[in-house]
């Protein structure tokens, strides 16, 4: 009787052990599906496609650290295209500097209202003057935060008699903010001025 007893207590040791052992196998297997699921999902979430001409293209999401220094210098280049680049139009002046004022903080108003206050607008208008800027380069330091930057351009205005070419340098700073329509690049110029802004060639027309 003993020994019948002591072989069911053997048994279901037995029994317990396998159970055990069954739950942390479906454990550890459910474990690695998740795993495995959620890193599907995600490898599925960086493809995007994109419609273009009714051809749907492949694209790829990429972390934004990835391109902080294309997407940074692509800020500042617009910034400065909107900011500099202006016709003898009122109209067209505004809505260039309106679209500049969304990606830069006060210090890019108060140049403007600075520019504005001493009638540089006013005389662009009423001497038919176009101004232009090429970005010719960037420096970009993403080592520290913000991001300091020093931009290199080369400004034009253009008369119905002469253009003159200007060097543009300016420094600042960007943070990141939210993306918007206004500001698809997620970037905020801070503390921005303007190092140098002088006559470099006159072309006669």
């Amino acid at each position: 009787m003993f020994t019948h007893l002591k072989n069911i207590e053997t048994a279901f040791r037995h029994v317990k052990l396998f159970s055990y052992l069954l739950i942390a196998a479906c454990t550890i297997i459910s474990c690695f599906a998740l795993y495995k699921s959620y890193q599907a999902a995600d490898l599925a979430s960086r493809h995007i496609y994109i419609l273009a001409n009714g051809k749907a293209l492949e694209a790829f999401a990429a972390d934004r650290k990835d391109n902080i220094p294309v997407e940074a210098r692509d800020h500042i280049k617009m910034f400065h295209h909107y900011f500099f680049t202006l016709d003898p139009d009122e109209k067209v002046i505004n809505a260039n500097i309106g679209k500049a004022l969304y990606l830069a903080d006060e210090t890019a108003r108060n140049q403007y209202n600075d520019l504005k206050e001493k009638s540089y607008y006013n005389n662009l208008i009423s001497g038919n003057i176009s101004q232009q800027v090429v970005v010719d380069s960037v420096q970009l330091d993403i080592d520290q935060y913000p991001y300091y930057f020093k931009c290199f351009a080369t400004q034009k205005l253009i008369r119905a008699t002469s253009t003159i070419n200007r060097s543009l340098v300016t420094q600042g700073y960007l943070r990141n903010v939210a993306r918007s329509d206004n500001n698809p690049h997620g970037f905020l110029i801070q503390h921005w001025e303007t190092l140098a802004n002088r006559d470099t060639t006159l072309q006669h027309q």
